[in-house]
């Protein structure tokens, strides 16, 4: 794997196989069948990717037209949006890892919409899988759509990308902390991963300038405005989720 780029997203590392552009946004798709995720050590399904600046240009009609992207790739993905759980992942007392939190704090719930914010084992003692399970088990949605920050292998993709996934997400993978994964298999529903690049690793930059990135691979960077970005992209992803009730 060491010669794969740090990244969350499917299309730095495996390409994508179609775009089109809705005016707004480009929107593309990448398919890891076995073989492929095998090669990249990631799980197989589908992951839509969707590029847009509504988030780093504070742009609110360009967020709102973005949701409605977004929402058209949930909806594609999902198999059942009767009942939806949102699990906000991510440590709330570090900005860039608040996306999944702040989303839930933007959403409205109700109407088949719920959601949990589990927190992180360094401050609750208790792995989000676990409190994800637990709650899965009480409430039982036909739908998971698990909200975390990511990694990108560009800075220009911080804050510009969207991706969304039919197979599940790891709490923690974007900084290499990665935690019981939550997927069909685990949590008994279909799970829909949703995520944001908000940081990137120092030998990412290094790498961009030219220059030697020995001895950087544990330093993560964020942009000074993520404080924003947070904000903006959990405005963003809570009303795409919203958008889902008149289908349910």
């Amino acid at each position: 794997m060491k010669n794969f780029p740090r990244t969350d997203l499917a299309s730095e590392f495996a390409g994508v196989s179609r775009t089109r552009f809705d005016g707004v946004c480009r929107i593309s798709e990448t398919v890891l069948d076995a073989a492929a995720a095998e090669r990249y050590g990631r799980r197989k399904g589908r992951y839509i990717t969707v590029e847009t600046s509504a988030v780093t240009d504070g742009d609110g009609d360009a967020r709102r037209r973005a949701a409605e992207a977004v929402a058209g790739a949930l909806r594609d993905l999902a198999d059942d949006c009767s009942r939806v759980l949102v699990a906000g992942l991510g440590n709330t007392q570090m900005t860039a890892d608040a996306l999944g939190a702040e989303t839930c704090n933007a959403l409205r719930t109700g109407g088949g919409v719920m959601c949990v914010t589990p927190g992180v084992p360094g401050i609750t003692g208790i792995e989000s899988y676990d409190v994800v399970k637990g709650v899965c088990e009480r409430v039982r949605p036909t739908l998971v759509i698990a909200v975390d920050s990511l990694a990108a292998a560009a800075t220009s993709r911080l804050g510009t990308v969207i991706q969304l996934c039919d197979a599940g997400i790891t709490p923690g993978s974007g900084v290499s902390n990665h935690k019981r994964p939550l997927t069909r298999e685990t949590l008994g529903a279909q799970v829909i991963g949703v995520g944001i690049p908000l940081v990137v690793y120092a030998s990412t930059i290094i790498r961009e300038a030219g220059g030697d990135d020995e001895g950087c691979d544990s330093l993560i960077v964020t942009p000074k405005e993520v404080d924003i970005y947070v904000k903006d992209a959990a405005e963003l992803l809570a009303g795409a989720i919203e958008r889902l009730r008149p289908f349910m």
